[in-house]
């Protein structure tokens, strides 16, 4: 029986520690249970905890689960795990293919910035203004609203301000009762930067995600027909912060971004 794990917690879209997205990683040679794993990323208390499942003969298989719930794709989680098991258990290797749950597989490689992850792209549908509920728009900020909206996994409301993003102070109590995650975003002023975002998750136990791979899967295309080109570099606007470099090919998003490892440790039970 497993009393023990090793763990590993990454700052993800960074190279500085304490800045980017921390998600813990634990990688496993036999299976744990659903609730066990539910009940690690509980202690964890990040919005992400990977698990990595080592396969004789099949890719390793990746799973994410935040304090609350398990979810379908992450990106600074899935990061955080290719860089670990790149530096710490296959230091030979410049690729690792993921087999996933819900989106099939997903490559990280190793490239001069960090790593890419090819991950696929999924704008959705362009939705009215008007039937988007006032009550949320207000939770999120009544000094502006957005001029486009788009709903996938998440919904993603454009602004015309890129200081308006900056400056969002949600009512989470409201937030909690929408469904979705949100996305905010503007284009940005600053020329090293095509556009900047913030993500709310105010469900999955942590309020606001500080650098999230997963939303570029929407914002990517949106900006790149704004922009029309498909190479760009976005800033997510959390406290901690993040930098994010995408590539759009047809049904894919290429995110790139860099990691460092903070912490190592053990988790008993």
């Amino acid at each position: 029986m497993i009393s023990s794990l090793d763990f590993w917690q990454v700052d993800a879209f960074t190279t500085d520690p304490f800045k980017g997205n921390p998600a813990a990683v634990l990688v496993l040679y036999q299976e744990l249970s659903d609730e066990l794993m539910q009940s690690i990323a509980v202690e964890m208390n990040l919005s992400e905890t990977a698990f990595v499942l080592i396969r004789k003969d099949e890719p390793p298989l990746l799973r994410w689960f935040t304090p609350n719930f398990e979810i379908d794709l992450c990106g600074h989680a899935t990061l955080a795990s290719g860089h670990i098991l790149m530096s710490e258990i296959y230091s030979d290797l410049n690729e690792i293919v993921f087999d996933t749950k819900f989106v099939g597989p997903i490559s990280v490689v190793k490239t001069l910035k960090g790593y890419c992850m090819d991950f696929p792209s999924r704008l959705g549908e362009k939705q009215d203004l008007k039937d988007i509920p006032n009550f949320l728009l207000d939770a999120i900020t009544s000094a502006a609203r957005p001029h486009t909206v788009y709903k996938s996994r998440d919904l993603m409301l454009v602004y015309e301000d890129e200081q308006v993003i900056y400056d969002i102070d949600p009512d989470f109590s409201l937030l909690k009762k929408f469904d979705d995650f949100i996305i905010v975003t503007a284009k940005s002023k600053e020329s090293k930067y095509d556009f900047v975002s913030r993500f709310f998750c105010a469900d999955d136990g942590i309020s606001e995600d500080p650098v999230t791979g997963s939303s570029h899967s929407t914002l990517a295309p949106y900006w790149a027909k704004i922009f029309d080109k498909n190479i760009l570099k976005a800033y997510q606007a959390s406290k901690r912060g993040g930098e994010l470099w995408l590539e759009v090919r047809e049904n894919r998003v290429m995110i790139e971004g860099e990691a460092v490892t903070v912490i190592t440790g053990k988790i008993n039970f």
